[in-house]
């Protein structure tokens, strides 16, 4: 070729040699802003699972036979998290200690550092094997943790923290190539830096899905029909009767729903199924000869197709002359402190007016043929019951309780407790309640001030239920799927003295 011709050449080969140059700088921008962007999707995830950890500690507390078994899964995951989260973390400042401008992706286009922090040659130094290493235990670790129950989620965590070799096609169709090698040798180190923050992501997705397989599986079980979720129980009006007395009392379940309506009733090997009524099974019949009898039963439902038989049993005693007062709390053996609790006192065949009752542990007071006591500051109120008997013999008897505190009310938004979805429109309408669900008292609660927490807006004080002008603009500011705290709830209990110990925080899951 001429020297023109070969000037010509070479003008062509820098020029493209410069649009290469260009694309280069632009793919490891491209990297860091998806670097970035996994960084705040990640951070999103970890404050919705530590909303997630509290939930499942608080029902582990409340509920500690179905729920303390999977908190401790989740809690032994968490920990493995932090661990391999935190050495991921500090192994990405170490890949960027050497550099001033740690958003300056354009200059990271090296591949030297990892080619000598992580390999020596063809083998791997101490710091390629550790980082291998701690993939492998946090991928085994997880799995065993979870148990064979959790199939589908321990195959996800497999595939995200697969270490295994590949074949690069490029190379050869057979030949496997060092996982470690195909992920990171030869890499410029924004690659890299992304990669490491793509895995930190899967860290914390697999937190998330993990949480909600716990939770959802143990509601879904719940929600099944089976005999271990229901019982047959009996509820007799008396537990004892005199002889040619009729017994009466219901049969429900556990549970109770006025619409769950069973197929078929037995009692005693008789059918009863006209018996059933707003989904109790009404009992009728003659108690019979002196001495103990039984109750014995099934209750038949129909659940996908096919019958589910629930058993009940139960024992009441037929006797000739009562030799004992029957005391009963209306609401369980335990009495309240600081609200008046209401006391039934009963003698089968004397009457209330024939009854002397006393208190110890708290004050007694009358209303009618029923009783109120409400409980000193000690640990245990006794009920003291004495009667004379038309055999001129006097009968005395006592009944024992348990004084505890009011348990600590939760606050709420449209009823809903804990974790509640909702769009922000109608969180800025709607106000802040507190209550007591399954409190055997019906306490009504009034909220007089919360503090709500927007993410990203300071922490605002709000007087009365509802959200106030700076309450409502921090909440225009939040994006979906934002969590919003309404917590240091402030609650009194309508027309009484009696002070809440605390109220539980309400968190709001925005929906848009």
């Amino acid at each position: 070729m001429s020297a023109r011709q070969k000037m010509i050449n070479l003008m062509y080969l820098v020029f493209i040699a410069m649009l290469a140059m260009n694309m280069s700088k632009e793919v490891l921008s491209a990297f860091g802003f998806i670097k970035e962007e996994m960084k705040v999707n990640t951070d999103a995830t970890e404050r919705k699972n530590s909303i997630s950890y509290e939930g499942l500690s608080q029902k582990a507390q409340d509920l500690p036979e179905k729920f303390a078994p999977l908190n401790e899964k989740a809690k032994k995951v968490k920990s493995l998290s932090n661990n391999f989260y935190k050495y991921l973390e500090q192994l990405k400042d170490t890949m960027q200690a050497s550099i001033e401008d740690k958003t300056d992706y354009e200059t990271m286009d090296k591949t030297d550092f990892l080619e000598s922090y992580f390999f020596q040659g063809d083998n791997k130094t101490k710091e390629g094997q550790e980082f291998v290493d701690n993939i492998n235990n946090y991928r085994n670790t997880v799995i065993s943790t979870l148990g064979s129950d959790y199939k589908a989620l321990n195959e996800r965590v497999a595939f995200r923290f697969n270490t295994d070799s590949v074949i690069n096609k490029k190379i050869s169709e057979t030949k496997k190539l060092d996982w470690l090698d195909s992920r990171y040798k030869g890499f410029p180190l924004i690659a890299s830096l992304t990669s490491i923050t793509q895995m930190q992501a899967s860290i914390k997705n697999t937190e998330s899905e993990m949480l909600t397989e716990l939770l959802g599986g143990q509601l879904e079980a719940d929600s099944k029909l089976t005999t271990n979720n229901y019982k047959g129980i009996v509820s007799l009006n008396k537990t004892a009767y005199f002889a040619g007395e009729n017994v009466t009392g219901q049969v429900v379940l556990g549970r109770y729903d006025s619409n769950l309506v069973p197929t078929k009733v037995t009692l005693n090997g008789r059918d009863i199924t006209d018996n059933v009524e707003n989904g109790q099974v009404l009992l009728n019949m003659s108690a019979g000869n002196v001495g103990k009898k039984s109750i014995k039963g099934e209750i038949t439902f129909m659940q996908d197709g096919k019958p589910e038989v629930i058993p009940f049993e139960s024992e009441y005693s037929v006797i000739a002359e009562p030799s004992g007062a029957v005391v009963s709390a209306d609401r369980m053996n335990v009495v309240y402190r600081g609200l008046s609790n209401p006391i039934s006192v009963s003698l089968p065949g004397v009457g209330s007016n024939n009854l002397t009752v006393s208190a110890t542990g708290g004050k007694l007071t009358k209303n009618g043929s029923s009783y109120m006591i409400r409980p000193g500051s000690g640990n245990v109120a006794t009920i003291n019951v004495s009667a004379k008997l038309s055999s001129g013999k006097t009968v005395n008897s006592k009944a024992t309780f348990r004084i505890k505190d009011v348990p600590a009310a939760q606050g709420s938004v449209r009823n809903q407790y804990g974790i509640v979805r909702m769009p922000k429109s109608g969180l800025a309408n709607a106000p802040i309640g507190a209550g007591l669900p399954d409190f055997e008292f019906d306490l009504k609660l009034q909220v007089t001030s919360f503090k709500i927490k927007v993410p990203g807006q300071l922490t605002i004080i709000n007087n009365g239920r509802t959200l106030n002008a700076n309450a409502k603009r921090a909440l225009s500011k939040a994006k979906r799927g934002d969590i919003i705290n309404i917590y240091d709830i402030q609650a009194n209990v309508v027309n009484s003295s009696y002070k809440l110990k605390r109220v539980l925080p309400v968190s709001i899951e925005l929906t848009n």
